[in-house]
Protein backbone atom coordinates (compact mmCIF):
# COMPACT_ATOMS: atom_id res chain seq x y z
CA UNK A 1 0.00 0.00 0.00
CA UNK A 2 1.49 3.55 -1.22
CA UNK A 3 0.21 6.81 0.92
CA UNK A 4 0.98 10.24 0.08
CA UNK A 5 0.32 13.66 1.71
CA UNK A 6 0.47 17.25 0.59
CA UNK A 7 1.30 19.82 2.55
CA UNK A 8 1.59 23.19 2.10
CA UNK A 9 3.62 26.36 2.87
CA UNK A 10 1.35 27.97 6.14
CA UNK A 11 1.40 31.90 7.34
CA UNK A 12 1.26 33.05 11.14
CA UNK A 13 -1.94 34.96 10.99
CA UNK A 14 -0.37 38.09 13.29
CA UNK A 15 3.03 38.26 12.02
CA UNK A 16 2.81 36.56 8.49
CA UNK A 17 5.92 34.57 8.76
CA UNK A 18 6.42 31.41 6.93
CA UNK A 19 5.51 27.91 8.78
CA UNK A 20 4.17 24.49 8.35
CA UNK A 21 0.39 24.12 7.59
CA UNK A 22 -1.82 23.22 10.91
CA UNK A 23 -4.12 21.59 8.34
CA UNK A 24 -1.47 19.73 6.46
CA UNK A 25 0.20 18.62 9.81
CA UNK A 26 -2.91 16.88 10.60
CA UNK A 27 -3.08 15.24 7.62
CA UNK A 28 0.50 14.31 7.89
CA UNK A 29 -0.46 12.91 11.84
CA UNK A 30 -3.38 10.87 10.47
CA UNK A 31 -1.08 9.23 7.54
CA UNK A 32 1.65 8.84 9.77
CA UNK A 33 -1.26 6.53 12.02
CA UNK A 34 -2.66 4.68 8.92
CA UNK A 35 1.04 3.90 8.02
CA UNK A 36 1.96 2.10 10.67
CA UNK A 37 -1.18 0.25 10.93
CA UNK A 38 -0.67 -0.91 7.58
CA UNK A 39 2.68 -1.09 7.22
CA UNK A 40 2.38 0.87 4.20
CA UNK A 41 4.66 3.22 2.21
CA UNK A 42 4.85 7.16 3.20
CA UNK A 43 5.76 9.94 0.59
CA UNK A 44 5.44 13.48 1.90
CA UNK A 45 5.21 15.82 -1.60
CA UNK A 46 5.59 19.74 -1.91
CA UNK A 47 5.16 21.46 -4.59
CA UNK A 48 7.27 24.90 -4.49
CA UNK A 49 10.34 26.07 -3.31
CA UNK A 50 12.76 23.62 -1.73
CA UNK A 51 14.90 26.62 0.17
CA UNK A 52 11.54 27.70 2.15
CA UNK A 53 12.66 26.46 6.16
CA UNK A 54 9.23 26.19 6.54
CA UNK A 55 9.27 22.72 5.11
CA UNK A 56 11.85 21.62 7.42
CA UNK A 57 8.90 21.80 10.09
CA UNK A 58 6.94 18.97 8.94
CA UNK A 59 10.54 16.94 9.20
CA UNK A 60 10.15 17.76 13.08
CA UNK A 61 6.22 16.51 12.88
CA UNK A 62 7.47 12.99 11.97
CA UNK A 63 8.13 13.02 7.83
CA UNK A 64 11.43 11.28 7.46
CA UNK A 65 11.63 12.56 3.80
CA UNK A 66 10.13 15.42 2.20
CA UNK A 67 10.04 15.29 -1.54
CA UNK A 68 10.14 18.97 -3.22
CA UNK A 69 8.94 18.93 -6.65
CA UNK A 70 10.75 22.30 -7.77
CA UNK A 71 8.75 24.31 -9.96
CA UNK A 72 10.98 26.59 -10.65
CA UNK A 73 9.28 30.24 -9.11
CA UNK A 74 5.77 31.14 -9.85
CA UNK A 75 5.92 30.87 -13.47
CA UNK A 76 7.38 27.19 -13.93
CA UNK A 77 4.31 25.42 -14.69
CA UNK A 78 1.11 23.96 -13.14
CA UNK A 79 1.11 22.24 -10.20
CA UNK A 80 -1.25 20.09 -10.45
CA UNK A 81 0.17 18.23 -13.77
CA UNK A 82 3.21 17.82 -11.12
CA UNK A 83 1.25 16.54 -9.07
CA UNK A 84 -0.33 14.43 -10.99
CA UNK A 85 2.20 12.93 -12.99
CA UNK A 86 4.27 11.82 -9.54
CA UNK A 87 1.20 10.59 -7.84
CA UNK A 88 0.11 7.88 -9.93
CA UNK A 89 -0.24 4.17 -8.46
CA UNK A 90 -0.60 5.80 -4.87
CA UNK A 91 -3.49 3.68 -3.06
CA UNK A 92 -4.35 7.31 -0.54
CA UNK A 93 -3.41 10.36 -0.87
CA UNK A 94 -4.45 13.17 2.08
CA UNK A 95 -4.28 16.78 1.94
CA UNK A 96 -5.40 19.33 3.84
CA UNK A 97 -8.53 21.25 3.12
CA UNK A 98 -7.03 24.26 1.49
CA UNK A 99 -3.75 26.46 2.39
CA UNK A 100 -3.61 29.26 5.03
CA UNK A 101 -3.38 32.19 2.43
CA UNK A 102 -5.86 34.79 2.52
CA UNK A 103 -7.25 34.37 -0.89
CA UNK A 104 -6.55 30.28 -1.31
CA UNK A 105 -9.40 28.71 -3.14
CA UNK A 106 -9.15 25.18 -2.08
CA UNK A 107 -9.56 23.63 -5.39
CA UNK A 108 -6.54 22.29 -5.37
CA UNK A 109 -7.91 18.78 -4.18
CA UNK A 110 -10.54 18.70 -6.18
CA UNK A 111 -8.54 19.40 -9.42
CA UNK A 112 -6.41 17.01 -8.50
CA UNK A 113 -8.25 14.19 -7.99
CA UNK A 114 -9.96 14.90 -11.41
CA UNK A 115 -6.44 14.67 -13.19
CA UNK A 116 -5.71 11.23 -11.23
CA UNK A 117 -9.30 10.14 -12.01
CA UNK A 118 -9.93 9.07 -8.28
CA UNK A 119 -12.90 9.50 -5.65
CA UNK A 120 -12.29 12.98 -3.80
CA UNK A 121 -13.54 12.81 -0.11
CA UNK A 122 -13.27 16.44 1.78
CA UNK A 123 -13.72 17.71 5.19
CA UNK A 124 -12.60 14.52 6.63
CA UNK A 125 -12.16 14.68 10.87
CA UNK A 126 -11.48 10.63 11.64
CA UNK A 127 -9.56 8.39 8.38
CA UNK A 128 -9.45 4.47 8.36
CA UNK A 129 -9.12 1.98 5.98
CA UNK A 130 -10.55 -1.30 5.84
CA UNK A 131 -11.05 -4.01 3.31
CA UNK A 132 -9.71 -1.99 0.36
CA UNK A 133 -11.66 0.87 1.26
CA UNK A 134 -11.57 3.92 2.96
CA UNK A 135 -13.77 4.91 5.65
CA UNK A 136 -13.78 8.99 6.37
CA UNK A 137 -16.09 10.22 9.13
CA UNK A 138 -16.78 14.25 7.71
CA UNK A 139 -17.42 17.43 9.18
CA UNK A 140 -20.66 19.03 9.01
CA UNK A 141 -22.10 22.37 10.07
CA UNK A 142 -23.78 22.82 13.47
CA UNK A 143 -21.67 19.97 14.88
CA UNK A 144 -23.51 17.24 12.93
CA UNK A 145 -20.76 14.19 11.31
CA UNK A 146 -21.52 11.70 8.82
CA UNK A 147 -19.41 8.19 7.74
CA UNK A 148 -19.16 7.79 4.13
CA UNK A 149 -16.90 5.22 2.32
CA UNK A 150 -15.17 5.30 -0.78
CA UNK A 151 -12.72 2.58 -2.93
CA UNK A 152 -9.04 2.80 -3.00
CA UNK A 153 -7.00 5.19 -4.99
CA UNK A 154 -8.91 7.67 -3.39
CA UNK A 155 -8.17 11.44 -2.29
CA UNK A 156 -8.77 12.63 1.09
CA UNK A 157 -9.24 16.83 2.18
CA UNK A 158 -8.54 16.91 6.10
CA UNK A 159 -10.53 19.20 7.92
CA UNK A 160 -8.91 21.96 10.34
CA UNK A 161 -10.63 20.69 13.01
CA UNK A 162 -9.64 16.69 11.93
CA UNK A 163 -9.16 14.49 15.69
CA UNK A 164 -5.51 14.72 15.30
CA UNK A 165 -2.54 16.35 17.45
CA UNK A 166 0.56 16.62 15.51
CA UNK A 167 4.14 16.17 18.13
CA UNK A 168 7.15 18.60 17.25
CA UNK A 169 10.81 17.39 17.90
CA UNK A 170 13.44 18.95 17.14
CA UNK A 171 15.64 15.37 16.95
CA UNK A 172 13.35 14.77 14.09
CA UNK A 173 14.10 17.96 12.06
CA UNK A 174 17.72 16.99 12.22
CA UNK A 175 17.22 13.66 10.91
CA UNK A 176 15.00 14.41 8.33
CA UNK A 177 15.96 15.61 4.63
CA UNK A 178 14.77 17.63 2.31
CA UNK A 179 14.81 16.47 -1.24
CA UNK A 180 14.42 18.91 -4.27
CA UNK A 181 13.18 17.30 -7.62
CA UNK A 182 13.60 19.13 -10.21
CA UNK A 183 9.95 18.89 -12.46
CA UNK A 184 9.43 19.06 -16.49
CA UNK A 185 6.02 20.22 -16.04
CA UNK A 186 5.49 22.94 -18.97
CA UNK A 187 5.58 26.62 -18.04
CA UNK A 188 2.02 28.37 -17.95
CA UNK A 189 2.28 31.39 -20.36
CA UNK A 190 -0.60 32.98 -18.25
CA UNK A 191 1.16 32.40 -15.10
CA UNK A 192 3.60 34.08 -15.89
CA UNK A 193 2.03 37.61 -16.34
CA UNK A 194 1.16 37.36 -12.33
CA UNK A 195 3.17 38.25 -9.79
CA UNK A 196 2.73 36.77 -6.12
CA UNK A 197 2.97 37.87 -2.76
CA UNK A 198 1.82 37.99 0.86
CA UNK A 199 -1.77 39.22 1.10
CA UNK A 200 -1.70 42.16 3.26
CA UNK A 201 -5.26 42.42 3.73
CA UNK A 202 -8.42 39.45 3.66
CA UNK A 203 -11.73 39.77 2.16
CA UNK A 204 -14.86 40.60 4.58
CA UNK A 205 -17.60 38.30 4.04
CA UNK A 206 -21.23 40.19 3.39
CA UNK A 207 -23.75 39.08 5.96
CA UNK A 208 -27.47 40.76 5.89
CA UNK A 209 -28.15 42.32 9.94
CA UNK A 210 -29.45 39.85 12.34
CA UNK A 211 -32.97 40.98 13.28
CA UNK A 212 -34.28 37.91 15.10
CA UNK A 213 -34.79 37.35 19.20
CA UNK A 214 -32.10 35.75 21.18
CA UNK A 215 -34.62 32.66 21.29
CA UNK A 216 -34.74 32.25 17.57
CA UNK A 217 -30.65 32.39 16.97
CA UNK A 218 -30.64 29.69 19.78
CA UNK A 219 -33.20 27.33 18.57
CA UNK A 220 -31.33 27.58 14.60
CA UNK A 221 -28.21 26.64 16.45
CA UNK A 222 -29.73 23.21 17.39
CA UNK A 223 -31.99 22.57 14.10
CA UNK A 224 -31.36 22.22 10.83
CA UNK A 225 -34.74 24.58 10.24
CA UNK A 226 -34.74 26.47 7.21
CA UNK A 227 -33.94 30.26 7.58
CA UNK A 228 -36.00 31.01 4.23
CA UNK A 229 -34.49 32.57 0.82
CA UNK A 230 -35.03 31.29 -2.71
CA UNK A 231 -33.65 29.38 -5.43
CA UNK A 232 -33.51 30.54 -8.39
CA UNK A 233 -32.91 28.21 -11.36
CA UNK A 234 -34.65 29.43 -14.27
CA UNK A 235 -33.58 32.22 -16.47
CA UNK A 236 -30.49 33.90 -17.54
CA UNK A 237 -27.18 34.99 -15.87
CA UNK A 238 -28.26 38.33 -16.12
CA UNK A 239 -31.63 37.61 -14.52
CA UNK A 240 -29.66 35.81 -12.09
CA UNK A 241 -27.82 38.75 -11.06
CA UNK A 242 -30.37 40.46 -10.46
CA UNK A 243 -31.92 38.96 -7.70
CA UNK A 244 -28.62 39.05 -5.48
CA UNK A 245 -28.22 42.45 -6.55
CA UNK A 246 -32.04 43.05 -4.87
CA UNK A 247 -31.09 40.87 -1.88
CA UNK A 248 -28.30 42.97 -1.49
CA UNK A 249 -29.69 46.55 -1.38
CA UNK A 250 -32.91 44.77 0.60
CA UNK A 251 -30.74 44.14 3.57
CA UNK A 252 -28.62 47.47 2.56
CA UNK A 253 -25.28 45.18 2.39
CA UNK A 254 -24.70 47.31 -0.74
CA UNK A 255 -25.65 51.33 -1.44
CA UNK A 256 -26.06 51.40 -5.37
Amino acid sequence: MKIAVLVSIGRHPVSGTARYSRNDAAALTMALAIAKEHRATLDVLHAGDPSNPALQEYLALGAARVEVLDMGGNGGGDAIAALAARLKGYDLVLSGTRAEGAFDSGMLPYRLADALGIALVGSAVDVAVKDGDVEVRQFMPKGLRRRVQASLPALVAVHPMANAAPRYAYARLREGTIAPVVTRAPADAENLQWTVKPATAKPVRLAAAEKRSGHARMLSATTTESRGGSVVIEGSSVEKAQVILAYLREHQLIDY
